[in-house]
C-alpha cells in the first residue's frame, strides 16, 4: 500500500513539475501572467485614487469595453481605423521596397535615399496634418498621406539596413549564378535579410497605428464611420472616462493581436524555422 502511495505521490509531483515546466517555457503563458499583473495593478490604484471620473478600475473599463463592443458598434469603428491604416501601410511598404531596391544597384538613389530618410525620419508624421489637410481636405486622403510618411521611412531604414548587412559571400553566390536586378534583390537579398525587414515592419506597424489614432483625434473620422479615434475623442468631450480607456484597452487589444498572432507566425514559418532568430 505505501509503495502504491509513493508511485501515486511520484507521478504527481511528475506532473506538477511539467505543467510548471509548460508555464514557464511558454511565451503565451508568461505574457498572460503580466497581463494579469497589470490589471492588478490597475484596480487596486483606481480602487486607491478614488476618482472614477479621472481614472476609472480594470473592471469599470471592461465593463465599459463590452458595452461598446455590443451596442456603441466600437468594431465598426475599429474596423474602420483598420481598413484605412492597412492601405497606407501596404502602399508604404511596396514605395519602400522599390525605392531600396533601387538603392541596392545606384549609389546616387542610395545617397537620395540616406538623405531623404535623415530628413524626413525625424518629422513626426502628425507634423503633416496641416499640409495634408490643405492639400486633400478632411477624409481619408490626408490620413493615407500621414500614414504613408509614418512608415515608409523607419522600413525603408530597416530594409536598407539589412540589404547592407547581408554577407559578401552570398552576395557572391547570386551574382555568380547570375542574378541580378528583381531576382537579385528577391532571391538573395530579402531572404538575407528578412529579420531586419521584419523588424522594420513591426516598426512601421506600431508608428502607423499610434499616428492614426492621434491622426482621427483632429481629423474626426476617418470614412462614412468614426474610427477608433473618434470614438476616444466623442467620449472625452461626454467625459464618459470608462469609455475613454475602453477604447486606448481596444488599441492595445489590436496591437497585441497583431504582434502576438500576425507577426508570431510570420517570425515562426521564416526566420525562426531556418535558425536565424531565436
Amino acid at each position: 500500500m505505501s509503495d502504491l502511495s509513493l508511485t501515486g505521490s511520484a507521478e504527481k509531483s511528475q506532473v506538477w513539475a511539467r505543467l510548471r515546466d509548460f508555464a514557464w517555457n511558454s511565451a503565451i503563458v508568461r505574457k498572460i501572467l503580466v497581463l494579469a499583473l497589470l490589471a492588478l495593478v490597475w484596480e487596486l490604484s483606481a480602487r486607491y485614487s478614488g476618482k472614477p471620473i479621472l481614472f476609472p478600475t480594470f473592471t469599470a473599463t471592461m465593463a465599459a469595453l463590452w458595452e461598446a463592443l455590443t451596442a456603441e458598434n466600437l468594431l465598426l469603428a475599429s474596423w474602420a481605423s483598420l481598413s484605412v491604416l492597412l492601405k497606407g501601410y501596404v502602399i508604404a511598404i511596396l514605395l519602400a521596397f522599390v525605392i531600396v531596391s533601387l538603392a541596392v544597384v545606384s549609389r546616387f538613389v542610395r545617397e537620395l535615399l540616406q538623405t531623404l530618410i535623415s530628413m524626413f525620419n525625424p518629422l513626426p508624421a502628425i507634423a503633416l496634418l496641416p499640409l495634408a489637410m490643405l492639400w486633400f481636405g478632411l477624409g481619408e486622403k490626408s490620413l493615407l498621406v500621414v500614414l504613408v510618411h509614418a512608415v515608409l521611412w523607419p522600413f525603408a531604414l530597416a530594409t536598407l539596413t539589412g540589404f547592407e548587412s547581408v554577407p559578401e559571400t552570398q552576395r557572391l553566390v547570386g551574382r555568380n549564378y547570375g542574378l541580378c536586378g528583381p531576382s537579385y534583390v528577391f532571391r538573395i537579398l530579402i531572404p538575407a535579410a528578412l529579420p531586419s525587414i521584419l523588424y522594420g515592419m513591426k516598426i512601421a506597424w506600431a508608428f502607423a497605428w499610434r499616428t492614426l489614432i492621434a491622426a482621427e483625434l483632429v481629423f474626426g473620422v476617418s470614412s462614412s464611420s468614426g474610427g477608433l479615434g473618434w470614438f476616444i475623442f466623442r467620449n472625452r468631450n461626454e467625459l464618459f472616462t470608462d469609455k475613454v480607456f475602453a477604447g486606448l484597452a481596444m488599441v492595445i487589444i489590436i496591437g497585441l493581436l497583431v504582434e502576438g498572432i500576425i507577426f508570431r507566425i510570420v517570425e515562426n514559418i521564416t526566420v525562426r524555422r531556418w535558425g536565424m532568430q531565436r
